[in-house]
């Protein structure tokens, strides 16, 4: 999904005409305030009249599998775009002054209009996702299949719990979430040997 953003924006009016069709934009949001964001938005759009125009609020996310360890997996969600809000409405002047209001959101993802004068720069107007873009997003967060996430990355140090190599050390060389698999260089016989293991097998030193 290709976001291009500015930081901040100008408190001025949206320069753009209602559009009464419901389209999705998306809202770039303070880092870790995207649920904070969607549930501030949603009693906003309540308190100040807009549910009307505000329709949907979204946080794509996909299933992921955290490994405790004790070898059992404990399913999670994880962002599919973090620091971003899916908002599915219609465009007004008042519908963009209550969600750029919204305490945490940076701004919309659009275009930058430039001043016609003076120094600074423009606000960002607002462009909507493409239909195509909308369906392969929630298409992902729908159809993607569980990923296991590893505890170790490439790099550490590991003491094998389980199995034929229980208790050798190493050092992981390579992670393979999508088969719940790593490589490491365990010291066979006096010798680095690469020895394929699961993820529940082994457990991160230090």
């Amino acid at each position: 999904m290709s976001f291009a953003t500015d930081n901040q924006q100008e408190d001025s009016n949206l320069d753009q005409t209602t559009d009464r069709k419901p389209r999705w934009y998306a809202v770039q949001v303070a880092s870790g305030c995207e649920k904070r964001v969607k549930a501030n938005l949603e009693q906003r759009s309540q308190t100040l009249d807009v549910a009307d125009r505000i329709l949907q609020i979204e946080i794509p996310q996909t299933p992921v599998f955290k490994l405790r360890k004790d070898g059992s997996r404990q399913q999670s969600q994880e962002k599919v775009f973090p620091g971003y809000v899916l908002i599915q409405m219609i465009m007004d002047d008042q519908v963009w002054q209550v969600v750029k209001n919204t305490p945490n959101v940076i701004n919309f993802v659009g275009s930058e209009q430039m001043r016609p004068y003076g120094r600074g720069r423009g606000h960002v107007k607002p462009v909507p996702l493409s239909p195509s873009e909308v369906e392969r997003i929630f298409r992902q967060s729908e159809e993607q299949e569980p990923v296991v996430q590893a505890k170790v990355a490439v790099g550490d140090k590991i003491v094998v719990l389980t199995g034929p190599f229980k208790d050798f050390q190493g050092e992981v060389v390579e992670v393979s979430s999508e088969r719940n698999k790593l490589k490491a260089l365990l010291s066979i016989f006096g010798r680095e040997t690469p020895v394929e293991l699961e993820f529940n097998q082994v457990e991160k030193q230090g």
